[in-house]
């Protein structure tokens, strides 16, 4: 009997689509993450991306669990000498609501070109519409 190895030229890849309205934000993001990645599947090759697409809608509607909607604080850097910016996560919600859906996320993929790979079968919207009908996205309960 031989072992078959999965090549990336056949991969079969499906949608879904999640409904994270009054979800937690790091119980959806370490689904979605599983299923980016291909985990799911029998077939599942740590160097090969076999992942599926995801959509999530509803992000504004993300549950942060404790203080972490005071508290918490999303950083990132311009490049510049004192480019820190640090923006929490009340703010956040207000301004860009998909973001931190989105960086809990990216956090849970690999750090490299796979990862980024993997990143991009991800689609995150604040409301109940969007734009994927005609790929029939299948909706997955988490």
């Amino acid at each position: 009997m031989s072992t078959v190895v999965p090549s990336g030229k056949n991969i079969q890849r499906n949608w879904y689509v999640i409904d994270a309205g009054e979800m937690v934000v790091g119980r959806v993001a370490t689904e979605v993450a599983r299923i980016l990645m291909g985990k799911h599947k029998t077939t599942y090759t740590p160097y090969i991306d076999m992942g599926d697409h995801v959509i999530i809608v509803n992000a504004d509607k993300v549950r942060l669990t404790g203080k972490k909607e005071d508290q918490k604080l999303y950083r990132y850097h311009s490049g510049y000498p004192g480019g820190l910016r640090e923006v929490a996560a009340k703010r956040m919600r207000q301004t860009r609501p998909i973001k931190i859906l989105e960086e809990a996320v990216s956090g849970m993929l690999p750090k490299n070109k796979l990862g980024k790979q993997m990143y991009r079968k991800l689609n995150v919207y604040a409301g109940p519409q969007h734009p994927h009908q005609a790929q029939t996205p299948q909706a997955l309960s988490l």
